[in-house]
């Protein structure tokens, strides 16, 4: 009996970091949105190809949660590695380590220029790092916690 409650709390743990990631990948779109369309700031390709990735999440996630499915990690995990690779170059775009001549976004709206700061160093290019880097985070948690509940079952 007392495996049972262990594994039903380790469930209930998979369940919570899941959930988790949706309301930080929907609080992101959420934002992001705003920043756009509300505040009117212009949105670069590299910003473009972040949105690609995070916004799928928000719809992708909640059907994993009911009925509980954690094998929605498998096709949720390529976005977020999509994500945090066009936000890490993004990131190195802005620091001025990526030279112009491999910039994807010169003209138009360039890449380099940041619209928003917050507390002297949060652009959107890191903000957009820290969120794929924590969903990339809660997703690896929760396929953890699942294979420990799942070990706690068969034993």
């Amino acid at each position: 009996m007392k495996n049972i409650k262990t594994a039903d709390t380790e469930t209930n743990h998979s369940w919570n970091l899941l959930f988790v990631a949706w309301i930080l990948a929907t609080s992101g779109t959420l934002i992001s949105l705003f920043f756009s369309e509300i505040v009117q700031l212009p949105v670069c390709v590299l910003c473009w190809y972040q949105r690609i990735a995070l916004y799928p999440l928000v719809i992708m996630l909640p059907l994993a949660l009911f009925p509980f499915d954690v094998s929605v990690i498998r096709y949720v995990m390529p976005l977020v590695l999509f994500g945090w690779f066009f936000a890490l170059f993004h990131v190195l775009v802005v620091a001025g380590i990526i030279p112009e001549a491999a910039q994807p976004c010169t003209l138009g709206v360039p890449c380099s220029e940041t619209h928003f700061t917050l507390l002297g160093f949060l652009n959107i290019p890191v903000m957009s790092l820290i969120t794929f880097s924590l969903l990339g985070l809660l997703l690896i948690l929760t396929k953890k916690s699942f294979i420990k509940n799942t070990e706690q079952i068969n034993h």
